[in-house]
């Protein structure tokens, strides 16, 4: 209770709590603030600069041309809201293959250094993230905050203190240091704002129809689109040569397994032609044909006993020999 009473006696209590409640937080939000600024100004240089950016869009256009000629070919610009359709444009024969993963074709094929595009917009996605509505906001309120604790202070100034209270000594310390911040980022909002604007018009946008967030929005989606595509294309690719590679282990395996089974009926027919022969040996043994000095009869008994054999499918017995 007595804490209380002694804060109703010290003068303008209430505003020196703001006054040093925004002097605790004003480097805290001008650190938030400041990225924000930053990524607009160099995602809008970006965007102007990249030569990839350009011809991947001089590609884009002709395509777009091409494909319309006779109706709405001969274009000499597009709308960058366009681009986000390239990637819904199914084809006929491959539902899964878009016109963007043909153009990233086409790109791998003849301008390889456009599938590198992201390394020329690395400011896109936290442009893209920005609210400059939001933002203008956020820059009102620490300049009003800057204002009125100049107004606190110079009404603090104009009347009399204790001399241990250290209020005016501070934040005049805090409001010097504070203000040339301030400004420093005002001029760079200042900047981020015209750099904005040339940008919309150079890629024939209105500025007063297209918010920051929505602008470079755009692009980010292409971007991520263009990514995924890229992958795809990819994957398909392992998944075509594994499959090919599934196919050539399977044509080794069966081509050796077709090989396995000729030698085995190669061997089977060997053994079956020996055991024949040794059966005519027995034979002209029997007859005395083995002591003819004639052996073309032999010869003939040979081929009709092999006759034989093959007509009957049967398995002749092997004889043995007594001496």
């Amino acid at each position: 209770m007595k804490h209380v009473v002694l804060a109703h006696r010290i003068d303008h209590y209430q505003q020196r709590l703001q006054a040093l409640y925004f002097k605790k937080k004003f480097a805290e939000r001008l650190a938030e603030a400041k990225p924000k600024i930053e990524a607009i100004l160099l995602a809008s240089k970006e965007l102007c600069r990249s030569k990839r950016l350009k011809q991947l869009l001089e590609v884009v256009l002709a395509f777009g041309n091409y494909m319309n000629k006779g109706q709405r070919g001969n274009a000499f610009g597009f709308k960058i809201s366009s681009l986000n359709k390239i990637g819904d444009t199914k084809s006929s024969i491959d539902r899964n293959i878009t016109l963007l993963h043909y153009l990233i074709m086409i790109f791998e094929k003849t301008y390889p250094e456009i599938l590198t595009i992201q390394l020329d917009l690395l400011h896109l996605p936290e442009a893209a993230k920005v609210n400059l509505a939001e933002l203008d906001k956020e820059m009102n309120h620490l300049k009003n905050g800057l204002k009125a604790l100049e107004d606190e202070l110079d009404y603090q100034k104009g009347h009399v203190r204790d001399p241990r209270d250290r209020f005016v000594s501070v934040m005049n310390d805090f409001i010097t240091v504070a203000s040339f911040s301030f400004s420093e980022m005002e001029d760079l909002l200042s900047e981020a704002k015209h750099k904005y604007i040339k940008t919309l018009k150079h890629f024939g946008e209105d500025e007063a129809k297209m918010q920051p967030d929505e602008f470079f929005g755009i692009f980010d989606t292409f971007l991520q689109s263009f990514n995924e595509a890229k992958q795809d294309l990819e994957n398909m690719r392992r998944k075509k040569e594994e499959e090919e590679r599934r196919a050539r282990m399977e044509a080794m395996l069966k081509e050796q397994r077709d090989k396995e089974r000729q030698l085995k009926k190669a061997k089977a027919g060997g053994i079956s032609e020996e055991v024949g022969e040794f059966d005519d040996l027995v034979s002209a043994l029997r007859s005395g044909e083995v002591f003819d000095r004639d052996l073309s009869k032999l010869k003939r008994s040979r081929k009709r006993s092999g006759n034989q054999v093959a007509e009957s499918g049967r398995e002749r017995a092997v004889t043995k020999l007594n001496y």
